[in-house]
């Protein structure tokens, strides 16, 4: 069995485009288009995604704007700003962080965006 693959997209890297990966991705960088994980996406405090996101978990320290859609658990960490309609099994959302947008709480299967 492979390792899990982990992708990186660096503080200072600006990316214009969609991104997908089979395994976790952790942008510190900037993201312009959506980004799509079979694993874990991370956000870190420098970290900005203007696009919409899909995966299994996600852990968002940063700034992202657009469509979130998550599997598991979404957590909202105390230096993030995010700006989203947000579809997940589980929410946790720290103190200090800026949610914008709507939330709909669902089961596993989250195929379709709410409008």
């Amino acid at each position: 069995m492979e390792a899990p693959v982990r992708n990186l997209i660096g503080k200072g890297t600006v990316i214009k485009g969609d991104v997908e990966s089979s395994g976790d991705i952790r942008v510190d960088g900037r993201l312009i288009g959506s980004l799509k994980s079979n694993g874990k996406i991370v956000v870190g405090q420098t970290g900005v995604v203007e696009g919409d996101l899909t995966c299994k978990q996600a852990d968002i320290s940063g700034a992202v704007k657009g469509i979130l859609k998550c599997e598991e658990l979404t957590a909202l960490k105390s230096t993030c700003k995010v700006e989203v309609d947000l579809i997940t099994k589980q929410l946790l959302i720290e103190v200090g962080a800026v949610f914008t947008g709507k939330c709909q709480m669902s089961q596993p299967s989250v195929q379709q965006p709410t409008k």
